[in-house]
């Protein structure tokens, strides 16, 4: 059965249907093409919800990860500027230690000692100062967990003759930071019962002591930080025998072995003087014999790294002669050498902070790529396979426009005409 040939002629319906197939082609070839110039499979929510919802994700993620990394930038810095202050300050304890090296040359005069001291007190001053400094956010950098703006105040009269206003400790960081600020108290502030750094003055200059060790036979803990004076009652040259009497400041009640003792002397080895708790202290030197002169022998705690470099320069500055000179020199090398340990401690502890520094930085470039694998996952377009829908977009739009074109001559007035 053949099929009338006014069936084939165009009507409202096949224009319509035409035009809507072009206009969805049209829509579809734009869409393309915009996602071709953006690079992004999703341009609005409602082309992907759920990709849309997954990019969003890796954003704030990766805005969080910026944040982190930018905290972390201001710490690093922090501690780092700490860490070279630290350096600079173990750079001026040793030239201290140099010149107090120095002030023990027997051919010294008194007006050279005091030279001496004068610039051991200078470089005193330096290391205060750079103990007190900022960072470039006017942060202190050795205030701990405190926000004093001047952790370390002195000297005072009184004892102890500086502290540290800030609070001892370091803070804990975080898994993407660091802390800001190095322990100050650590680095400058001396402990009795752990470092044992004690200064030590005779009345009599014919005296002389070794430096003060932790009794091995007292308890480590023992050490309460009190002073001592002790009193040399009397001394027998002829059956070589020392007593003397020892009194604590501050009295501590309870910690004081014994308030004084007879013990053996010798030329060559002097006396112990025992009864201090957790620690020793051997006087070398002939006694003067009582009630004629009482020889006196204190000993006090360094407070701070600052204390013994003042005492360093005080005990220098008073010598008499080179016995007493090499005396200050002894007893000031060896609480130099413990006061610059503890600065090289948090120097280390300084260094371990930048290092973790770096393994987070590295840790927030794996986070920042896994998250910008994900928002690329999520919302941009694979190139090639958007490339060869667009060709075959394009091509069947350019068919359809071919085919409106025919369509659209199939009209009865062209049929009947």
């Amino acid at each position: 059965m053949s099929v009338p040939s006014f069936a084939r002629l165009g009507s409202a319906n096949s224009y319509d249907n035409t035009l809507a197939n072009l206009t969805s082609r049209q829509n579809s070839l734009a869409n393309l093409q915009e996602s071709l110039s953006s690079g992004k499979k999703v341009t609005t929510p409602s082309d992907d919800p759920t990709g849309a919802a997954q990019a969003e994700r890796a954003l704030n993620r990766l805005a969080r990860i910026a944040t982190d990394q930018r905290a972390l930038e201001v710490q690093r810095n922090a501690i780092a500027t700490a860490e070279s202050t630290l350096g600079d300050i173990t750079s001026a304890m040793q030239d201290v230690r140099d010149l107090v090296s120095s002030a023990g040359n027997g051919s010294f005069s008194a007006a050279e000692r005091k030279t001496v001291s004068d610039q051991i007190a200078g470089l005193r001053q330096h290391i205060l100062t750079l103990a007190n400094a900022q960072d470039s956010n006017g942060q202190p950098l050795f205030a701990a967990l405190g926000s004093a703006l001047k952790p370390f105040v002195g000297p005072a009269s009184s004892i102890p003759d500086y502290t540290f206003t800030g609070l001892p400790g370091t803070s804990a960081g975080g898994t993407y930071a660091i802390p800001s600020t190095l322990d100050g108290e650590s680095a400058f502030m001396l402990q009795p019962a752990r470092d044992a750094t004690y200064n030590v003055k005779t009345s009599n200059s014919g005296l002389t002591t070794d430096s003060i060790a932790k009794d091995p036979t007292s308890v480590y803990g023992a050490i309460n930080g009190s002073g001592y004076t002790i009193t040399i009652t009397n001394f027998d040259s002829v059956n070589n025998q020392v007593t003397y009497t020892l009194a604590e400041n501050p009295p501590v009640p309870g910690s004081l072995v014994s308030g004084g003792a007879t013990v053996p002397w010798s030329k060559e080895l002097g006396f112990e003087v025992t009864g201090m708790p957790g620690i020793s202290l051997n006087v070398k030197g002939t006694p003067s014999i009582p009630p004629a002169a009482a020889d006196v022998v204190t000993v006090d705690p360094n407070a701070s790294v600052f204390s013994t470099i003042d005492h360093a320069v005080n005990d220098i500055n008073s010598a008499t002669n080179s016995n007493a000179a090499n005396q200050a020199v002894s007893q000031a090398l060896h609480n130099i050498d413990i006061s610059m340990a503890r600065i090289s401690a948090v120097r280390g502890q300084a260094g371990d902070l930048l290092s973790r520094a770096d393994t987070i930085t590295a840790t927030n470039d794996k986070r920042n790529v896994e998250q910008e694998a994900n928002r690329s996952r999520a919302e941009d377009v694979d190139m090639i396979k958007a490339v060869s829908d667009f060709q075959k977009q394009q091509t069947g739009y350019q068919a359809a426009l071919q085919s409106y074109a025919q369509i659209q001559k199939l009209s009865l007035f062209n049929y009947i005409g």
